[in-house]
């Protein structure tokens, strides 16, 4: 049933905001150049490998020696508008339609993270990454990672349609209220993910 809910009203979002999804690429073609879409690799149910798609934030500003400057220093004016808005995780619709993600589950984090986790923090995988999730409508970056981590097998738990009907209208009055969505906890705001507690004091769990 959920499949079946995320692919139908993932389609119909896609049709009726394509007009805006044309314009946003354009403005990003403009100001940005291309590629107008980022793509990246992340974990997804299972710890299955699948192409992320994020409309681009950042440029391609180099230091003398040819690397990529910072993340902070390469995000623009309109890459921080995308992001505030929530508007750079559109192009999430095709990961949805694909079947890669679900609109509500633990969001798709960073693949180097995957041998850091506690087993009980890798849980997440148990379930198709979301758009949003349990713990992004409760505290997202004023949480720490292991709260998160916490929300989200939580929510491996407790998932249901009518927790997922919950969540969504949580989400989309928190982006009203641009409330706590500066940046996604994917792009390093706690700072980037070291481990569970127990893994950094030497025991496994």
């Amino acid at each position: 049933m959920k499949r079946h809910f995320d692919f139908i009203c993932a389609v119909i979002m896609f049709v009726l905001l394509f007009p805006l999804l044309a314009v946003l690429a354009i403005i990003i073609r403009i100001k940005l150049g291309t590629p107008m879409l980022f793509r990246q690799l992340r974990p997804g149910k299972n710890g299955k490998l699948f192409t992320i798609y994020k409309f681009r934030t950042m440029n391609d500003c180099k230091d003398e020696n040819g690397d990529l400057l910072p993340d902070d220093i390469r995000l623009t004016s309109l890459g921080r508008m995308l992001r505030r808005l929530s508007l750079d995780e559109l192009p999430q619709l095709l990961n949805v339609i694909k079947g890669d993600m679900s609109f509500v589950g633990p969001r798709p984090l960073m693949l180097e993270y995957l041998p850091l986790y506690s087993t009980e923090q890798a849980r997440r995988h148990e379930v198709k990454p979301g758009i949003t999730g349990w713990a992004q409508v409760n505290g997202r970056n004023a949480i720490s990672w292991e709260e998160k981590f916490r929300f989200d097998v939580w929510y491996v738990d407790h998932q249901s349609l009518l927790l997922d009907l919950k969540i969504l209208t949580m989400t989309v009055l928190k982006v009203i209220q641009r409330e706590g969505i500066e940046q996604d906890q994917t792009r390093g705001e706690l700072g980037p993910f070291r481990g569970c507690m127990e893994r950094q004091n030497g025991v496994h769990s």
